[in-house]
């Protein structure tokens, strides 16, 4: 299964996530479904100002299996 949504997050909001305090993201998809993934998958996404774009997560049988940040026309 494919999801797709757009993440917004700050450099300092992203900080307990990348040190490992908080562990899973929940994230809200295109088509409204909530989406929770492990936040270290997130992580070479991370620049200076914080993370933002448009990503896919894709799954199998609710099972993490890739995340990739993608161009919102591409889906």
């Amino acid at each position: 299964m494919k999801y797709y949504f757009s993440l917004s997050i700050s450099y300092n909001e992203f900080l307990p996530y990348y040190q490992g305090k908080v562990h899973s993201i929940i994230a809200t998809s295109n088509l409204g479904t909530k989406v929770q993934f492990p936040a270290m998958h997130l992580r070479k996404y991370l620049t200076n100002t914080g993370i933002s774009g448009f990503f896919c997560l894709e799954t199998q049988n609710n099972k993490f299996l890739s995340l990739t940040k993608v161009n919102s026309l591409e889906y």
